[in-house]
């Protein structure tokens, strides 16, 4: 066994690799097209899939098991080290990027499925114990999965980003190829050309994990209409700023956050309108809201202190400290009446003590398992136990025109709360018609009656009333039902998704 050993560790390596590139393929996948179940599902499924198929094509392979070998560490380096550039040019460049998709699953898959039947017989072939021989071979597959597993999203992802992964993966297949053409050399068919196309693919490979970074400037400089002047992959989210003229856009995960255009109109029409509802202002919570847009309009109020719960430190340090951004918020994130806290807002409800005025959910659009989670009726339920009596809950609610459904999934949950809900919504350019569902606890607010008493740039006394009225394609078709998006049955990620299929 001991001439085996490095076998043995290509066995790991390659497969510690190949879940890295399985993760990578989902999490491009969900990063570009949306719907993470399906695309996490997808993948794992045609994944075993082409592994049994590549375990069953290796009966063919017959002679010069070392070549096949030393081919399969090439191809599935090659493969694996080019699968999320491959991915992004297939969504910029071409009409179906599932079928790149497809493709790749499928082919890393048999690639990978036939390693171990093929090592298998190299070693038995030298009449080795068998029984030793698939004991090892599976244990160091089935730990090369786990280090792969575990170090793709706590430290592959959030510091190299998806192309630097992939490359690196890919430089480590490469390299063990080098080593077992030279190791082996002696029985391998053709080593002279192994040799030569090994070393030249690991130091492309290379040149990839090195230049990732170019690369990725050059991909989305095409994936985002406007020139990208930040970008950054923090633990939780890729974070992209760009610049056309004079307009600033944030984006995450590839969605917009704002346009430095029209923010105020949103922001406004999400502070101002529960702010002038609530009795007590002195104490507001915000949930999300890291670009501290919604800061900047609760410091219009003179004595209001603000408590801000965002996941995600590097978002909230970008937006304390990048000047574009700063800008834009005009410093709120620094005000010593903004209390910034880096934790899951999910987390932080289950422990808050403390009541609250107004609690605003400034959260991104529930387009995966995470998301939805604190769009269901248990968060909102915890929403409520920080209110004080006659506190307001407001809560950002994705379009009622692009997705109707899931709009009025967020109204439906509040209701199912006990909260009595406003809804009401209005025009932003740079994402069309948004809206809003505002809650309370007691009678509803009448709309005529809500007063104004800070400055704003959209906002006024007069028409405000006019963003409660919907027309009827702001709402589900008849006879269409909306459920509650409860906690152990998450219908809203199939709403969402739905409404982004229908309007690609």
């Amino acid at each position: 066994m001991k001439n085996y050993r490095l076998l043995m560790l290509t066995t790991l390596i390659i497969s510690g690799c190949s879940m890295v590139y399985e993760l990578i393929i989902s999490a491009v996948s969900s990063y570009l097209v949306g719907d993470s179940t399906l695309h996490y599902s997808i993948t794992i499924g045609l994944y075993m899939f082409a592994m049994g198929i590549g375990s069953y094509l290796s009966k063919f392979i017959k002679s010069d098991l070392f070549n096949w070998f030393a081919n399969i560490e090439i191809g599935v380096g090659l493969i694996g080290g080019l699968s999320s550039l491959l991915l992004f040019l297939s969504n910029l460049y071409l009409e179906s990027y599932e079928i790149v998709m497809y493709i790749e699953i499928v082919l890393i898959g048999t690639l990978v499925g036939a390693e171990i039947p093929i090592l298998t017989r190299i070693i038995e072939n030298d009449k080795r114990d068998l029984r030793i021989t698939l004991s090892s071979l599976f244990s160091f597959d089935y730990i090369g999965g786990l280090i792969g597993a575990v170090a793709f999203p706590l430290l592959l992802m959030p510091k190299l980003g998806f192309f630097a992964t992939s490359f690196m993966a890919g430089t480590f297949n490469l390299i063990c190829a080098t080593m077992i053409v030279y190791k082996y050399q002696n029985r391998i068919r053709g080593c002279r050309y192994y040799k030569l196309v090994t070393v030249l693919l690991m130091v492309a490979m290379m040149s990839g994990m090195l230049t990732a970074e170019n690369i990725g400037n050059y991909v989305e400089n095409g994936l985002y209409r406007d020139t990208v002047i930040l970008s950054e992959q923090s633990p939780y989210q890729k974070i992209v700023v760009t610049r056309h003229k004079d307009d600033i856009r944030l984006y995450i995960d590839g969605n917009v956050q704002f346009s430095s255009k029209d923010e105020y109109r949103y922001h406004e029409a999400l502070v101002h309108i529960p702010m002038s509802v609530t009795k007590d202002r002195s104490e507001v919570l915000v949930l999300g809201g890291g670009d501290g847009m919604a800061a900047r309009e609760l410091l219009k109020y003179p004595d209001t202190h603000i408590t801000m719960i965002d996941l995600d430190s590097e978002m909230t340090d970008l937006c304390r400290e990048n000047q574009v951004i700063t800008e834009l918020n005009q410093g709120s994130l620094s005000s010593d009446r903004v209390t910034v806290i880096n934790m899951d807002a999910y987390e932080y409800l289950e422990n808050c003590e403390q009541k609250y005025g107004a609690v605003i959910v400034d959260l991104p659009d529930p387009n995966n398992e995470a998301l939805a989670k604190l769009y269901s009726n248990v968060f909102y339920r915890m929403c409520g136990n920080v209110l004080k009596e006659d506190g307001v809950l407001n809560v950002q609610s994705t379009s009622p025109y692009y997705a109707a459904k899931s709009f009025w999934c967020v109204a439906k949950t509040l209701e199912s709360e006990g909260f009595a809900v406003m809804p009401y919504h209005l025009q932003v350019p740079a994402f069309g018609d948004w809206g809003f569902n505002m809650a309370v606890k007691g009678e509803k607010p009448d709309p005529a009656r809500m007063k104004l008493s800070v400055e704003t740039r959209y906002l006024t006394e007069e028409n405000i009333p006019a963003l409660f009225c919907f027309g009827k394609d702001e709402q589900p078709a008849e006879g269409e039902t909306v459920e509650v998006n409860h906690l152990t049955r998450p219908v809203m990620i199939q709403y969402y998704n739905d409404a982004v299929r229908n309007w690609e």
